[in-house]
């Protein structure tokens, strides 16, 4: 599933690619896919100008200049791409916005689990799952005291608290592994455990490393590809995600992989170690 990063970048792309533009009609191949009819979703759609491309977490969100809003959350492997009017759709197609420039701003599922929602503007956070989102893991808004706060009051482990969108928006599996490696925590670490210490340091590599993989345009690991049909480049710089067997970065000790909150897991054994309570 693409995260923060991959998300920002294909904001980045789109904004690039489409904003202003106008939308001369639009064709709902898989109804499905949106929380309306397909009428209502082309009529609001048909004559309006894409303002803006805002982002809440992992959702994009259309600004239209006619008061509506169109939330697409990509899920496990939607795309967004840019073609010329006319151009055969790919199998995977199920959204086309034909733009009157004569380009089609095409929406591509291979799994059909993506999801677009119209909504009035201003109205994103009555939607399940946006409106509960936590704050965006950057350093005006994920403060030390909030982390603290959230963090002492938790007894499960800390992967699966760090996954949970509610309470800091954006992180996946990929960037999970990642601050927690490089933060020397446990992915099963006891939250509440955490010192403050570790809370500013595990605080601090969150917002460096989702800055610094948005500026490495995000992680390809599978299928992910940008509005320009590009992979991501910050594969090359993750740390232990997708390492298992090759040796820490740190001590060398071979890292391992195991399943926390039904998704897999990589650390270190040696520089992660879980600390209890009478530690």
């Amino acid at each position: 599933m693409p995260e923060l990063p991959e998300v920002e970048t294909v904001r980045i792309g789109l904004t690039e690619l489409v904003q202003g533009a106008t939308i001369n009609n639009v064709d709902v191949i898989y109804p499905k896919m949106i929380n309306v009819s397909s009428a209502q979703f082309i009529d609001a759609l048909t004559g309006s100008t894409i303002e803006k491309i805002d982002r809440r977490g992992k959702y994009l969100l259309f600004r239209l200049n006619n008061g509506y809003t169109v939330v697409s959350h990509l899920r496990m492997e939607g795309k967004y791409d840019v073609e010329k009017d006319g151009t055969k759709p790919d199998k995977h197609t199920h959204i086309i916005w034909h733009l009157t420039d004569g380009r089609e701003l095409r929406y591509n599922d291979s799994r059909k689990f993506g999801r677009m929602y119209l909504i009035k503007n201003g109205q994103e956070n009555t939607l399940s799952g946006i409106g509960t989102i936590g704050p965006e893991p950057t350093s005006d808004q994920l403060t030390f005291e909030y982390m603290k706060r959230i963090m002492n009051k938790s007894r499960g482990k800390i992967k699966p608290f760090l996954l949970n969108q509610d309470h800091i928006a954006g992180l996946g599996n990929i960037y999970t592994d990642e601050v927690l490696w490089m933060s020397k925590i446990h992915p099963e670490q006891i939250t509440n455990l955490i010192t403050d210490d570790q809370i500013r340091e595990l605080r601090q590599n969150i917002i460096d490393e989702i800055a610094a993989a948005i500026k490495g345009h995000g992680t390809t690991v599978h299928s992910y590809s940008n509005a320009f049909g590009e992979a991501g480049q910050f594969q090359s710089q993750l740390h232990v995600y997708g390492k298992k067997g090759q040796p820490c970065e740190r001590c060398g000790t071979p890292i391992e992989k195991i399943k926390v909150a039904q998704r897999g897991t990589s650390f270190c054994p040696n520089c992660q170690r879980i600390v209890t309570a009478n530690d």
